[in-house]
């Protein structure tokens, strides 16, 4: 597995990110798995040399923290995994238990330590941009956060490139730590971000690391309009809302089309259309199968014709962003 800076800081990570929503309970979501048949996924991907997880503190409200946690003392060395976690959504229905106040922000990350087992979170990212808080009090906590040790670098996630450039901008009037990498929501089907977003991070040196490059499962090829065999499909609200439209089927034939002559899947040539993408420094995947893994892995490994890109490209059609 390759390993790449994360942007423009000299930290090492593999060219593929394990994300972890899947890993937790099923309580939370059906779809995700239990700690039992979590582990032998996370063990794969260190064999296989993904260095780079990322997880956050809703997912399972909690426990996918712990269970990632568990399964990296257990499976690594600490200082040979990079360790990615989130904060900003609810954690309870108490009032301060959500945002990006200081109080939040202080609380959280000291939970998400003490789920994960570890005395520091390598990559600490703000899960969504919170319209309700002063940025210079975000903004300072996270620095105060950093200079305390518990966090080695910053990013952030889910937000407009105007919000992401202010808060850039704002860190480094006030000499405070920056953000280095953003992940956002970017794939065949959602392509938004190459308008303003991409452009912001690739002139100021900070990675793109996307998540949903699948479209949650969209792009797999298995999904049709009037039916979903999977249980994720079967009850992933936000897939229905993000996709589905006419022309993200157009987008999914060309895929599976594709696929079909190079003799691979169509999940393999949709991520390694994202993967091959300016500015992109590892895509972070989900799995609930190892086989999964290893097929995203080797997808890695593929590469695309400018003729093939554009095929591929050909029929995506402009919407307003979402996720």
């Amino acid at each position: 597995m390759e390993q790449v800076r994360l942007g423009s800081t000299g930290l090492k990570v593999s060219r593929l990110c394990l994300g972890c929503m899947t890993f937790g309970t099923p309580k939370w979501r059906p779809w995700v798995l239990d700690e039992q048949a979590s582990r032998p996924i996370i063990a794969r991907a260190l064999e296989l040399g993904v260095t780079y997880v990322d997880t956050a503190d809703m997912y399972s409200q909690g426990v996918g923290e712990a269970v990632v946690g568990r399964a990296l003392r257990d499976f690594a060395r600490r200082d040979d995994v990079v360790i990615a976690t989130k904060v900003f959504y609810a954690m309870s229905d108490r009032p301060n238990d959500q945002g990006l106040s200081r109080t939040h922000l202080m609380n959280s990350i000291d939970r998400s330590l003490k789920a994960l087992g570890t005395d520091y979170v390598d990559l600490y990212q703000i899960h969504a941009f919170d319209p309700e808080t002063p940025i210079d009090e975000t903004l300072q906590a996270l620095d105060d956060i950093v200079r305390s040790g518990k966090v080695r670098y910053l990013g952030a996630s889910a937000m407009a490139a105007w919000q992401f450039a202010t808060m850039l901008h704002r860190a480094g009037e006030r000499g405070w730590t920056k953000f280095v990498a953003m992940q956002n929501h970017y794939n065949l089907v959602h392509r938004e971000e190459e308008r303003e977003m991409i452009p912001l991070c690739r002139a100021e040196g900070i990675a793109v690391v996307p998540f949903s490059p699948l479209a949650r499962g969209f792009l797999v090829g298995n999904r049709r309009k009037d039916s979903d065999g999977t249980t994720r499909a079967r009850t992933d609200q936000y897939a229905r809302e993000y996709y589905y439209q006419d022309a993200d089927f157009r987008v999914l034939d060309r895929v599976v089309a594709l696929a079909d002559t190079k003799g691979v899947s169509p999940a393999q040539v949709a991520l390694a259309w994202v993967a091959g993408r300016p500015g992109v420094t590892a895509p972070i995947v989900g799995v609930s199968k190892i086989a999964q893994l290893e097929e995203a892995v080797k997808a890695l490994t593929i590469s695309l014709a400018d003729v093939e890109r554009a095929s591929l490209e050909e029929h995506y059609v402009p919407r307003l962003p979402c996720g």
